[in-house]
């Protein structure tokens, strides 16, 4: 990629997308569309159109893409016929509870006796465990089918089928050399999974899931209307974006189409959960900044099932206890959070200081729910791969998250081969680990050695892909309008980062809570373009923008352009995340 600007105010690369991107001249605002799916590898007529207007019609597979899918269908099919008790078992995150929750409304439409089981994060951590299965085959189930979970319960899968269970996984997790022994497992990630559908998240690997079965009990004179399966869409569009899956192929469609019935509101829990929540129209950002962290905050506080029960309820007053107490949750995380924070920031600041490659903080009976969101903001605020962890009772339990260059799973499965860790795993860009208390030397020294090692010794500067540069003045309506047919927006196609050239400074204002500014440039057309910058005060970039003195400066401004609506009035704004001179 070709780079616009080598060290920008706050520091960054800002590269081009595509090889005209830094070019002067000012595309049209079809070339310039053009160019953003060019560089996406969005091309050829059918495919862009594809791309724009996507629909499960136009991306959904036959289910039978998946191994082992046909059997999964046949035999949870046979349950159902049977009439045996199923219980799913899901995860407490909100690809896990939406999971859950599609699994338990189609048994339910079909007349089933369903049982579900949460893990507690603090209390039983992530995937299976075997006193829940214990329980679980006692209450009477006769088949297990897991969501979003249970590709790496070995020995879990294994008691459940010593007490006569039958196990179906449903999971879109990686896997271990060795699969489960269960009676049919479902997974893109499988070594023999032909499908392409990897990028999925566990909600659509359940919903495919769901299809096949459906497809199955229809050949037997069963089953639900297509349309029925259509009405959780909602619910399959927000464990895909919570999830942050990329938002390509079938997942675009899905969040498509979800947000569209999560609009209708049809379902009572989300319907209340968004008024709570103060949203008035469903969107990626919606989802994943509003809806998400509500549902997530029972599962990092506590137990998930209240989240769970909100998605299943129709009673309206239980519905409205439920989503105040979500609300009211995700306030006390936000609380918890922001006080680990400040000391996790204290001692990332000792690591830099020490010149490392890699940030590990630890601290005594930090909250383990709020572990990866801290680790993902030390890393966006540091540029450095970065592990968060509580200590307690002897035993350090961790998340970590990673930058472009650093293999944080292949890490962590390295220190779990050389007994560091005592459980681990994860992907590329974010992992979770356990280690005994005496080990938190150690795996310190082993992060810090294996980054420095896949990094060679550097850390790179933080890029930006800029997806196009236009003069400032075209900076209008139009192009808003333009770019939204890019949507939805999300991880794998992010929204467009544009770079304007022309702009000079006419002033800028502190507003809000203090954190953010506000702001005007002029056009080399003599127009003009308001801006804002969330977070802005305080940075290089907002001490250059208050400052008086560069009044009148050109600057090179980086952010995104939308839609402001204020009075009545609809007009251009600009979202400012960088400038330079």
């Amino acid at each position: 990629m070709n780079r616009i600007v080598e060290k920008s105010i706050l520091g960054k690369v800002w590269v081009a997308a595509q090889t005209d991107a830094d070019s002067n001249k000012t595309p049209t605002v079809d070339d310039l569309l053009h160019n953003i799916l060019d560089s996406r590898g969005i091309t050829g007529y059918e495919n862009v159109q594809k791309f724009l207007n996507p629909s499960i019609k136009e991306y959904m597979p036959n289910p039978s893409v998946l191994a082992d899918m046909d059997n999964a269908a046949r035999i949870i099919a046979d349950a159902i016929v049977s009439g045996y008790k199923i219980a799913i078992y899901g995860d407490y995150d909100v690809d896990g509870i939406t999971s859950t929750a599609i699994f338990i409304k189609y048994m339910r439409a079909i007349g089933m006796d369903v049982i579900w089981h949460l893990p507690t994060r603090e209390g039983e951590g992530y995937g299976l465990n075997i006193a829940a299965i214990e329980e679980i085959a006692q209450s009477g189930a006769k088949l297990l089918i897991t969501v979003d979970c249970g590709i790496s319960g070995i020995a879990e899968v294994a008691r459940a089928k010593e007490l006569g269970m039958t196990v179906v996984v449903t999971d879109h997790h990686s896997p271990d050399n060795t699969l489960p022994i269960a009676d049919a497992v479902v997974n893109p990630k499988r070594a023999d999974d032909n499908s392409g559908l990897s990028y999925l998240a566990g909600v659509g690997v359940a919903f495919l899931t769901l299809v096949a079965l459906n497809r199955e009990l229809k050949s037997r004179g069963l089953g639900l209307d297509n349309s029925e399966l259509m009405n959780c869409m909602d619910l399959v569009a927000l464990g895909t974006i919570c999830d942050t899956m990329p938002l390509i192929g079938l997942n675009r469609a899905f969040v498509a189409t979800g947000l569209k019935v999560l609009g209708l509101r049809q379902n009572l829990g989300l319907r209340v959960l968004m008024d709570v929540a103060g949203i008035k129209k469903p969107s990626v950002y919606a989802a994943g900044f509003a809806l998400g962290p509500r549902l997530n905050a029972a599962g990092r506080l506590d137990s998930a099932a209240p989240a769970l029960e909100l998605l299943l309820t129709d009673n309206p007053l239980i519905a409205n206890d439920l989503a105040n107490k979500l609300h009211t949750m995700n306030q006390e995380r936000i609380d918890i959070q922001n006080a680990i924070m400040l000391r996790a920031c204290e001692m990332a600041e000792d690591c830099c200081a020490a010149g490392r490659c890699s940030l590990f903080v630890c601290g005594e009976n930090w909250h383990g729910g709020v572990m990866g969101i801290i680790a993902g903001r030390l890393k966006d605020k540091y540029n450095l791969p970065s592990c968060v962890a509580t200590k307690a009772d002897g035993v350090i339990n961790g998340s970590g998250r990673s930058i472009p260059g650093v293999d944080l799973g292949q890490i962590i499965h390295e220190a779990l081969a050389a007994g560091i860790v005592s459980e681990g795993g994860g992907h590329a860009a974010a992992a979770g680990f356990s280690l005994n208390a005496e080990n938190e030397d150690a795996f310190c020294e082993f992060l810090e050695r294996a980054v420095v090692a896949q990094l060679n010794g550097a850390v790179p500067a933080p890029e930006i892909v800029v997806d196009a540069a236009l003069d400032a003045a075209g900076a209008t309506m139009r192009l808003v309008n333009k770019l939204s047919d890019l949507a939805p927006f999300g991880q794998g196609n992010p929204e467009p980062m544009l770079m304007l050239r022309g702009a000079r400074l006419r002033f800028a204002t502190i507003m809000g809570n203090g954190a953010h500014l506000r702001g005007t440039v002029s056009t080399n057309a003599g127009t003009q373009l308001n801006f804002v910058g969330f977070n802005m005060v305080g940075t290089p970039v907002g001490d250059f923008l208050l400052d008086e003195a560069n009044t009148n400066t050109k600057i090179l401004m980086l952010g995104k352009l939308k839609e402001n609506e204020y009075n009545g009035r609809v007009s251009a704004q600009f979202f400012l995340e960088d400038i330079a001179i």
